[in-house]
Order: structure tokens, then C-alpha cells, then sequence
């Protein structure tokens, strides 16, 4: 079976980081000394920059006022956390570094280093790359759709693991979905001391929930003839 491609099976780091701010709920901010954490209020504008809405009485507010041409630095985290319930949930961290500046009643924070941390390490983001970059159009939907394929469709993820390589399934315990993109799903392969990751990757690239529905379908079609495909195994903290 040929398995030729010719897009990227997997987001690249500028869309990932982008993804990633576009569906967080929450962010932890350290400026000036200050460290606050913030939930539901923050927006980001379509250049990546972040708007957060913050009380007249924060400390943050505080700082952004006091300092020298009121825009101090400071460092935004973010936390990209598995809708599933599965070992080691967070699946990647982002960091912001920038500047803030009072905008409409609101702070405005121009991020100058972007940095995406996760299991396989960090890499800086190139700042024109992530600023041109979009999220992942399923980013939004990601939490929802894991959610459901796990709780209403534990048969279908079984199913799957038929394209996994028998070696990437040895002393298995559980096998969770851990992550979804347009380019593809990957499972989480819990074992007793250690976990693995394997992506799933789609024939072409999904754009909505719906052709994300055809493509899974087709995953399962594949599934069904036993026709494993090349796979993209990721190790993890704690594989052996």
C-alpha cells in the first residue's frame, strides 16, 4: 500500500503554538514580579497577540500602570491539558514573552519569544511564522470530539489499535485517544510503568468536523481489511 504524502502529517510548531493559545481557557502571568493566574479572560487577536481582561484592583493592572512607558515584560504560560483522562495529561506548554500595554480597558500583551515545550522538548517559534500561523481549524472542537470517541466509542478506538504495530502494543494496559488535528488522530498506549504515543495519520487533511467524521471513518475502513498504514510513533515521558 502506498503510503506517499504530500502535506504535513503533523502540525508544524507555529500552528501547533497557535492551537494551543487558541484553546486554552486559562494562563498564568508573571510581570514585574507579579504572578497571577487568569481563567476565561483572555482573547487573542488574529496577529497572536493577547487581550486580557483583568480587575482595576490586579496586581498585573498595577504594574502594567507603574512601569516605565507602562509596558513592562512579562511571561505568559499556557497549558495544552488531554481532554481524556489519561497519564501525564498535559500534552504541551506554551511560553509568551512580550510586552504589555493599557488597550479599550484591557491589557494588550505583543508576545517578542514564543517557545512550545513538550514531551520530545522545546523549540523556540520562529515570530513571523507564528504571527502569520492560524490554530488548527478542529482546535476548538478537539476537547468535545476526544471526549465523545472515548466515552460513546470505546469499540471504534479498539478497533484502531488494529493499525497499530504489534511491538507498539506489547504489555499494553489501556489505549486512550489522546489528541486530534486536520492531519490526524493519535492514541495514547498506556503500560504499567510507562505510555507511548502513535499518530494515525489521515489520507488528506480534514477542515471541519465533518470531513474529520470521513476520515476517522476511513481509519476504521482500514481498521476492518486489516491494512496497517506506516505510523508515526512519538515517544513520551516514561516509554521504555
Amino acid at each position: 500500500m502506498d503510503d506517499t504524502q504530500d502535506w504535513t502529517a503533523a502540525p508544524g510548531a507555529a500552528e501547533r503554538a497557535r492551537s494551543v493559545l487558541a484553546a486554552a481557557w486559562s494562563c498564568a502571568v508573571t510581570a514585574d514580579g507579579v504572578r497571577e493566574e487568569y481563567v476565561g479572560a483572555h482573547t487573542v487577536t488574529e496577529d497572536g497577540a493577547v487581550r486580557l481582561a483583568v480587575p482595576d484592583d490586579s496586581g498585573l493592572f498595577g504594574a502594567v500602570l507603574c512601569a516605565p512607558r507602562q509596558e513592562p515584560s512579562a511571561l505568559l504560560e499556557f497549558a495544552d491539558v488531554a481532554p481524556v483522562p489519561v497519564r501525564h495529561r498535559i500534552r504541551a506548554r506554551l511560553f509568551l514573552s512580550g510586552w504589555f500595554a493599557p488597550s479599550e480597558g484591557t491589557l494588550l500583551f505583543r508576545p517578542t519569544r514564543v517557545v512550545l515545550r513538550r514531551s520530545a522538548g522545546a523549540v523556540v517559534v520562529d515570530l513571523d511564522e507564528f504571527t502569520a500561523a492560524r490554530p488548527d481549524p478542529l482546535a476548538g472542537a478537539e476537547s468535545r470530539l476526544l471526549t465523545h470517541l472515548a466515552d460513546a466509542h470505546p469499540d471504534a478506538v479498539e478497533r484502531l489499535t488494529r493499525l497499530v504495530r504489534p511491538d507498539s502494543l506489547h504489555a499494553a494496559t489501556r489505549v486512550a485517544p489522546l489528541a486530534v488535528d486536520r492531519h490526524g488522530l493519535t492514541l495514547r498506549i498506556e503500560r504499567t510503568r510507562a505510555h507511548g504515543d502513535v499518530r494515525l495519520p489521515f489520507h488528506t487533511p480534514a477542515d471541519d468536523v465533518t470531513q474529520l467524521t470521513e476520515r476517522l471513518h476511513a481509519l476504521l475502513a482500514q481498521a476492518a481489511a486489516g491494512c496497517p498504514r506506516a505510523l508515526q510513533r512519538q515517544r513520551a515521558d516514561g516509554d521504555g
